[in-house]
């Protein structure tokens, strides 16, 4: 039989295992999922992309996306200014670290001017995403035509 102590401090390694692995476990990546674009009906005006970026274990600003299967790619957020919704271009967006940052629609949003029409008969249009530590993210998003719902697992619509 175990001595009182030892069993004792037996339970205190058993309860502290877990907590001490844990600490060694590798750091929460900075990671974007649930990217999605809308083309516009219209070739002459702009398409809308939506994703969620998932910060890290530190805080960092998302500069910037880029694609070559669009003319030009800009960061855009839906406000309302005096009763009057009106969108605004967006140069930086911080990403707090262990929080999500969501792009959806009425919110932070791109806007994709000249999207390939390849592009969108493939389904996808691969998606650059840069952030100030110089990570540089790539996705594929999913291509919806006009009216289409948004893919399974965007859950941010019309938010």
């Amino acid at each position: 039989m175990m001595p009182s102590f030892s069993r004792m401090l037996a339970t205190i390694g058993l309860l502290t295992a877990p907590m001490l692995l844990a600490a060694c476990a590798d750091p929460a990546p900075l990671f974007v999922d649930q990217a999605w674009i809308r083309v516009s009906p219209n070739k002459d005006m702009p398409s809308a992309g939506y994703f969620v970026v998932h910060g890290g274990e530190t805080p960092v600003e998302l500069r910037g996306v880029m694609t070559d299967r669009a003319l030009r790619v800009e960061m855009h957020e839906t406000m309302n200014m005096g009763g009057k919704m009106t969108m605004t271009p967006v140069t930086a967006v911080p990403v707090p670290a262990k929080t999500q940052v969501a792009f959806a629609p009425g919110g932070k949003h791109l806007m994709l001017w000249g999207v390939n029409p390849e592009a969108v008969q493939q389904g996808k249009v691969p998606l650059t995403f840069l952030f100030s530590n110089g990570d540089r993210i790539i996705v594929d998003a999913i291509v919806q035509k006009t009216g289409a719902a948004a893919p399974a697992g965007a859950e941010h619509e019309g938010h």
